[in-house]
């Protein structure tokens, strides 16, 4: 095919914007070269990891926030609802700021986050204030990242959109590895959350920066027709000299609501519905259901984000070498689907190891980026086909829906899994308690909960102190009842006879005139007690009173009630108000731990069941099937556009 013919001479247009000119006028007059498309696709991806960065914290350091601002998890949660619904109404409205330039909206709409992020977040003291703020954040994020894909559909053409496309969405994949990776290493030495936003505020300010300063766009002319490959740039480009915008970009809106535009776009939201689960409560899920710390969940997100970010660039560069779209999307969903229902089978089973859960997690993620890249080229060719200059309003019909499933995602969670809330409101201090009291709960749970409190009441209720006594020994009632009973009858004398060896006592029993028994035994008791021998002597023969029978049983079960009364005291020990935490909430966290699997395992079955949803809308999208029909449509398109170079020269 023959290169861009000299004598058509470039459109005329406004003058290229410079570095000043270009901090708001930042529409360019011509196609860009290939090291200049690479340079703004490059801006794109870096800002709209920033961007997913600062979505995606909150979920690394929610433990923390939690702690901090003594959130419910219903609350916790509620965060991220407000802030998802404020965003898919600022996606809708991204369509309609258009008018003010989507690469202004993207460079300018990044340094508010990012200095919101640094600043406004950490500055916060109230669960109040920060629910603002996070909303705020994500208004301004629900209309960028429309304004991103745009700009990245813009300086792509067809044949190389899956590529493109492929690099963008590596913004929150690679948002969410920085984010775990990050917290991985830091949250140890820096448990304050405030750390990770100052810090993550500080990374993106940087970046933004640079898209305030290098972001441009195409003009309207050359961004409101289809661009198939590199090669259609003459033609664009000639095009557009005469083209009238205004009439083009008419009915926009009306040009989206469409069957295929609408319903692609809601099947890839529900699609994404494992995505959003575990971007926002995989640590909760790990700790909760088997244990895991944050660090090691945080890490174990790594490996679905680094097989995610592979997937979606090679899948990009294979789609466009093979110039189909579908096939890939189904393959893709297929793999991610056996991964899922892989990962709800572990589900009840407590002690999966940490590599098993990494490897079904990087095979979902393989399978969601073979989809996902492949998808979102081909939703944006869709879109071009029923009306270029509608890209935008296209992109905010995604990021409406996508939004709006997300905020419904969320909510649905609070109702199916409602042990989450349970385990992560009180686990965390109930763990504390159990760590620093593991004795005495463990008397507590071998008397019962009932027993303990009746003798926290009345320490003195015979029929309690029996109950349990015969509970920690395994000693029969009648002889517990028999030695508290000698105890409290005679303890002197029993005290007097606890004062002589065994062996000596033994020897006496058997024969009362061994004098030398009796003399050892004597000087053992007044030693014991500090008394002088006629004292000692005098408490043995007191001593000689106590019923032979009880004193055996006694000798055998003495030594382990006093172990157990020991036990018991123990438990005093425990503060008050840990012990009332304890009792209003030990037994619902206890039935939450039981809960929690079953109710996990219905939810991983809902995002499973939305997965294969997705799978009938691939069939009303745009786009072929076989790589040798989409081959001959290019090619065909080809000499489309040297014929009509030839005539327009």
């Amino acid at each position: 095919m023959s290169s861009t013919p000299t004598a058509i001479p470039p459109a005329p247009g406004p003058v290229a914007p410079t570095l000043l000119t270009g901090l708001w006028q930042r529409k360019i007059p011509h196609y860009p070269d290939n090291r200049s498309r690479a340079w703004y696709l490059f801006l794109v991806v870096i800002v709209s990891v920033a961007l997913y960065y600062q979505l995606f914290i909150s979920g690394a350091v929610g433990n923390e926030l939690i702690a901090y601002f003594h959130l419910s998890f219903r609350y916790f949660v509620g965060i991220f609802i407000a802030g998802a619904a404020f965003g898919a109404a600022a996606s809708v409205v991204a369509g309609l700021l258009d008018r003010w330039g989507r690469a202004n909206i993207v460079a300018y709409g990044t340094v508010i986050c990012s200095v919101l992020t640094l600043v406004a977040v950490p500055a916060t003291t109230t669960k109040e204030a920060y629910l603002i703020v996070y909303c705020v954040i994500g208004i301004v994020e629900g209309a960028v990242l429309v304004a991103t894909p745009a700009l990245v559909r813009d300086f792509s053409p067809q044949l190389g959109r899956a590529s493109a496309m492929g690099f963008w969405t590596l913004g929150p994949v690679l948002g969410a590895l920085v984010t775990t990776e990050i917290s991985t290493q830091t949250l140890s030495a820096h448990p304050d959350w405030q750390f990770h936003y100052r810090l993550c505020g500080a990374i993106c300010v940087v970046i933004s920066i640079l898209g305030v300063v290098g972001l441009r766009e195409l003009s309207p002319a050359l961004r409101d027709q289809i661009m198939v490959s590199i090669r259609d740039k003459a033609l664009i480009e000639a095009r557009a000299r005469g083209m009238d915008v205004e009439e083009v970009e008419r009915n926009q809106w009306k040009d989206m609501l469409r069957f295929n535009i609408i319903g692609s776009a809601f099947a890839i939201s529900i699609f994404l519905a494992f995505f959003y689960t575990i971007v926002s409560f995989l640590p909760v899920y790990m700790a909760t259901n088997f244990g895991f710390t944050a660090q090691q969940a945080n890490a174990m997100g790594n490996w679905y984000w680094i097989a995610n970010a592979l997937s979606l660039v090679l899948t990009g560069i294979v789609s466009d070498y093979l110039k189909v779209r579908k096939p890939f999307m189904l393959f893709g969903a297929i793999i991610s689907i056996v991964g899922v229902f892989v990962f709800l089978g572990y589900t009840d089973k407590p002690g999966t190891d940490y590599y098993t859960f990494a490897l079904v997690l990087s095979l979902i993620a393989v399978g969601s980026g073979i989809c996902y890249a492949t998808w979102m080229a081909c939703y944006t060719e869709t879109v071009e086909n029923r009306n270029p200059a509608a890209t935008v309003e296209g992109l905010a019909v995604w990021g409406g829906i996508l939004r709006t499933v997300v905020t419904f995602v969320l909510l649905g969670l609070l109702f199916v899994v409602t042990a989450a809330g349970t385990l992560v409101n009180y686990g965390p201090r109930l763990q504390e308690i159990s760590a620093k009291y593991h004795n005495e709960l463990a008397t507590i749970q071998k008397v019962g909960a009932d027993t303990m409190g009746t003798l926290g009441a009345n320490p003195n209720d015979t029929a309690a102190q029996v109950t349990a006594l015969v509970k920690l020994t395994g000693a029969s009632p009648a002889d517990v009842r028999t030695t508290l009973a000698l105890n409290a009858k005679y303890p002197q004398e029993l005290a007097t006879l606890q004062a002589i060896d065994t062996a000596v006592l033994t020897k006496l029993v058997l024969n009362p005139a061994d004098q030398a028994s009796a003399a050892t035994a004597v000087g053992q008791v007044a030693q014991k007690f500090g008394i002088p021998p006629d004292q000692a002597i005098a408490r043995i023969q007191a001593a000689q009173q106590v019923p032979v029978n009880e004193l055996a049983v006694a000798s055998q079960v003495g030594p382990q009630l006093t172990a157990a009364s020991k036990d018991l005291k123990a438990v005093g020990n425990i503060p008050t108000d840990d012990q009332k935490f304890l009792a209003d909430h030990a037994t619902e966290a206890q039935q939450a731990a039981l809960d929690s699997p079953k109710q996990w395992r219905t939810w991983w079955w809902i995002c499973l069941v939305a997965q294969i949803a997705f799978v009938p809308f691939v069939f009303f999208m745009s786009g072929f099937w076989s790589p040798k029909k989409a081959a001959e449509a290019a090619a065909e398109h080809d000499l489309a556009v040297e014929r009509e170079l030839a005539a327009l020269s």
